[in-house]
């Protein structure tokens, strides 16, 4: 059927005497246009709604937390030891900070503590664009606890874009067994009760937080923190447990995610992040003995430390979990506590010039 001109509809549309006249195939026409017209209209209407529906989704819908690499810091470098003597000085964090960022690719730090010269840590990461995963260090001195968690909500408040989440205490069960876990909770109450933005939680072992079982149970800090931070070491693994007592470097990151999936699925919908893990890079050659099996798995060095930080980050990556090795500088003071393998854990030195580990 051929198309008609304007004028020709309106010629066609009167009879002789004026009379509104309209052939068949023209109404055929008019109907078939009008109901193609109406469709247009409807799809168009749907169109935007749906755009409209899906830009409010967008909008309203919680953004996914983005994951994050971070390194473990303590200034506590050279002869330093935060059990007693001088406390690092402002010039030195500035110092170690700025070789992070020359040497590294992490613009994000985990602390432990906010006294004793540490609190500056945060000025001086705001300053430099660096995120801070903040400890509240707790532990057995209840009147230190309480200047502790009082710091804690100071800084907590004073930097709220750069500190962006908080930890009551690391490791107070490991150290300490149950007997502080007031103190925990306490802190968390404070926390919480002074109206602190950042997400809250205790960190501890993955051993902690399953509950100190295989498969994993949960604790009764599962409902009071916002995310968990645990920390997995193989290495330590090998030499102290009797549940997962030999894994090598070239394991440990599959170790990592392991431990991770365990708790992921013991606390569903709760962000889980790796908050230590690491290798020590010497003495080279060094192998710890399972105290149980008497096996022996692990071998410490450079190659080794490189390999378990760069795979378990790349692990990480791919998954979008965030994780935080441990640690950025080595510490002299450490192996009081962990032997010959104590100050060899720093992907950074622990003496001038500081040099790190390239990426």
């Amino acid at each position: 059927m051929r198309a008609f001109s304007a004028a020709e509809i309106i010629f066609q549309s009167f009879g002789a005497h004026g009379t509104p006249y309209f052939p068949l195939h023209l109404i055929i026409a008019v109907e078939g246009f009008m109901k193609q017209l109406l469709s247009f209209i409807v799809i168009s209407m749907m169109l935007v709604v749906c755009q409209n529906a899906s830009a409010r989704e967008k909008a309203t819908k919680p953004a996914k937390p983005s994951a994050l690499q971070c390194a473990a810091f303590s200034p506590y470098v050279g002869k330093l030891n935060p059990d007693y003597g001088a406390h690092p000085s402002k010039e030195l964090i500035d110092q170690l900070l700025d070789k992070l960022i020359k040497e590294t690719p992490f613009r994000c730090i985990m602390t432990y503590g906010v006294m004793n010269g540490l609190e500056y840590t945060f000025a001086a990461a705001e300053a430099r664009h660096i995120k801070v995963i903040a400890i509240i260090w707790l532990d057995n001195d209840i009147a230190v606890n309480s200047r502790s968690i009082t710091a804690g909500i100071e800084v907590a408040k004073a930097y709220p874009k750069t500190i962006i989440k908080l930890s009551c205490g690391s490791e107070v069960r490991t150290r300490h067994n149950y007997a502080f876990d007031g103190e925990i909770t306490r802190c968390i109450d404070a926390l919480r009760n002074a109206g602190v933005s950042q997400p809250i939680t205790t960190i501890d072992t993955w051993w902690e937080w399953c509950n100190r079982v295989s498969p994993c149970h949960i604790t009764n800090f599962g409902a009071k923190v916002d995310w968990i931070g645990i920390n997995v070491f193989p290495w330590w693994e090998n030499k102290h447990s009797d549940v997962l007592p030999c894994t090598p470097a070239n394991k440990a990151a599959d170790f990592h995610i392991a431990r991770i999936e365990q708790l992921r699925r013991t606390y569903p919908g709760k962000e889980i992040i790796l908050t230590e893990f690491g290798w020590p890079n010497g003495p080279e050659g060094g192998i710890e003995t399972n105290k149980f099996t008497q096996q022996r798995c692990g071998v410490a060095g450079k190659k080794n430390q490189a390999l378990v930080v760069k795979s378990t980050f790349k692990k990480l990556a791919e998954k979008g979990w965030s994780g935080v090795v441990f640690e950025a500088f080595s510490e002299n003071w450490k192996p009081s506590e962990e032997g010959d393998f104590g100050n060899f854990w720093g992907i950074c030195q622990g003496e001038p010039p500081y040099t790190c580990l390239r990426f």
